[in-house]
């Protein structure tokens, strides 16, 4: 019976989990929308940008209060009132750029083209100046305007979630940009103990709860030269950290059927 209870928890708590996010986002869509058509370009993006932190963080904290999931993830703080720089995090799951964003205020986000146009996200999104990825040329441009006004960036070296372990092949995109826009690059590292919303892993698919979030910052690199030389450095830097992750080993054992659940499907890529 108490395993019965803890299945039907673990339903309840993910689809309570989805629907908040949802309902946010469809909150903040209209009043984003407004906002994006009356306010001037610079004063929007901070807006836009303060709101979406806020939102993220409200919403990490009713998964937290949920019992649904646990975050370790103020190390992220330390970067708030730094000089720009460009965050470099992997990127196991869905809610990496989430946890990211709730944490730094002026935080512009590199996103997939087809995000950018989610009924859910549109709004949000353009009004924070998030920048999309449709060209290489102009998302570098755009990218390295926006470190040069003084804020953050947020980008994932392996263009992708996770599905070669422990990280995918690193795109050249990170040190284009760093190079262009003369910026450091702050590497980061998110652990967690499963494999939810992981790549190939079906949005309505239950996890064993409750999931364990670490977020640690790691090597700052500086603006490259070689840009090719520098990704080939990067990769091997977060594949090494990445191998020595301890955060499964500290949390308490799962029963061996929910570890087979959370296992990494790496059959499914990009």
């Amino acid at each position: 019976m108490r395993r019965v209870l803890h299945t039907l928890y673990e339903y309840l708590a993910m689809w309570f989990g989805l629907g908040v996010l949802g309902l946010l986002c469809l909150l903040w869509s209209p009043f984003s929308w407004v906002l994006y058509r009356l306010q001037p370009q610079s004063a929007g993006g901070r807006l836009g940008r303060y709101m979406n932190m806020r939102w993220f963080r409200f919403y990490l904290w009713t998964l937290a209060a949920s019992g649904a999931c646990r975050f370790d993830i103020r190390g992220l703080d330390a970067l708030r009132d730094q000089p720009p720089v460009i965050i470099a995090p992997n990127h196991p799951s869905l809610l990496d750029a989430v946890m990211v964003i709730s944490r730094l205020p002026n935080i512009v986000c590199i996103m997939k083209t087809e995000l950018m146009n989610n009924l859910f996200l549109r709004s949000g999104a353009r009004l924070a100046r998030y920048i999309g990825n449709a060209s290489m040329l102009d998302m570098i441009r755009s990218a390295a305007d926006a470190l040069r006004q003084g804020n953050h960036l947020l980008l994932f070296p392996e263009g992708t979630r996770t599905v070669r372990e422990p990280v995918n092949e690193f795109t050249n995109a990170v040190g284009l940009i760093a190079r262009r826009a003369g910026v450091p690059v702050q590497t980061v590292f998110i652990e967690s103990d499963s494999r939810y919303l992981g790549k190939g892993w079906p949005l309505f698919k239950r996890p064993s709860m409750p999931i364990n979030y670490r977020i640690r910052l790691g090597k700052r690199f500086d603006p490259p030269q070689d840009v090719r030389a520098f990704t080939v450095e990067m990769e091997q830097y977060f594949a090494g950290e990445l191998a020595a992750a301890t955060l499964a080993h500290e949390v308490s054992p799962k029963p061996a059927r929910q570890q087979q659940s959370t296992a990494p499907n790496l059959a499914n890529r990009t």
